[in-house]
């Protein structure tokens, strides 16, 4: 750290400068080395001083291209803190090593994936949600973390209760507790043992399908909307269960961790796809 200080007169904006210019000054050390011996002794060389010195542009060339290429993967972590500070979608990092820069890019997308999940109505001291049992958003995420460490065919769906505020507000919010309660349990029922559900808002739902194709995950998610649509005993009792209760589903495919929440971002745009649609109905990203 103090040489760093010591040298932030140099480029102050720009450190990867500094380190370009470190990387020409070492270059041309030897140089100027036997350029002062030749002077000291009166030996002078000409042809010699100045083949080594085009030389010597030429390998501070190619280090400077090659350090400038080594410091890209840190240009692009600082661009994604900037854009979680100012609140914005990022796109998915790039998979590092085992390096001190590999490690940068791991703890930039575990801030990243928290912020694109980050929801200030559910608590985040408990790894479970107190009205459905689901899994919280922080327990969510530290088992996805986990779930996607390798690198394979995984589908993140984001799922959301139609209408749930009329419900809301004709019925009062008891009914519309129990109704997420009756939700929550269905999902958890209606995915398989390796499916990974957690409840995502107020009235949403997240799951995240690891090593399925998108197909066969809309296949679990077309089953399980239909079972919630058809039941009658989901409704509010006190409407007699004569209120139809649906909801809509946006499917987006993740494939490592560092990329859920890009995949998270493309999931929920499916989900407003959904619902302009029509709702009750599951829409993959990208997908008319």
């Amino acid at each position: 750290m103090r040489f760093y200080r010591a040298t932030t007169f140099l480029f102050p904006r720009h450190y990867e400068w500094r380190i370009l210019l470190a990387c020409f000054a070492a270059v041309l050390s030897p140089l100027l080395a036997l350029a002062t011996y030749q002077w000291a002794t009166g030996a002078w060389q000409p042809s010699l001083l100045l083949g080594l010195f085009a030389a010597s542009l030429v390998a501070a060339g190619l280090g400077m291209l090659a350090i400038r290429a080594l410091l890209a993967p840190v240009a692009r972590a600082t661009a994604t803190l900037g854009a979680i500070h100012r609140g914005e979608a990022v796109p998915p990092l790039p998979r590092g090593g085992d390096d001190l820069v590999g490690q940068l890019l791991r703890a930039v997308a575990v801030a990243a994936n928290g912020s694109a999940i980050r929801n200030p109505t559910l608590s985040t001291d408990t790894d479970h949600d107190a009205l459905t049992g689901l899994h919280s958003r922080p327990g969510f995420l530290d088992l996805s973390e986990k779930v996607l460490s390798g690198d394979s065919n995984s589908v993140i769906a984001l799922i959301d209760i139609d209408h749930f505020q009329s419900i809301n507000d004709r019925f009062g919010r008891a009914a519309g507790d129990a109704l997420l309660r009756a939700v929550g349990h269905r999902l958890e029922r209606g995915i398989r043992r390796s499916d990974l559900a957690a409840r995502w808002s107020g009235e949403a739902f997240v799951v995240l399908l690891p090593d399925t194709q998108l197909d066969e995950a809309r296949l679990v998610l077309e089953r399980l909307r239909a079972s919630v649509a058809l039941d009658p005993l989901l409704g509010p009792e006190s409407t007699g269960n004569a209120w139809p209760v649906t909801f809509s589903c946006g499917l987006a495919p993740v494939r490592a961790f560092s990329h859920l929440g890009d995949a998270t971002h493309r999931a929920h745009a499916a989900l407003n796809a959904a619902k302009n649609g029509g709702r009750n109905r599951v829409r993959i990203a990208g997908n008319g």
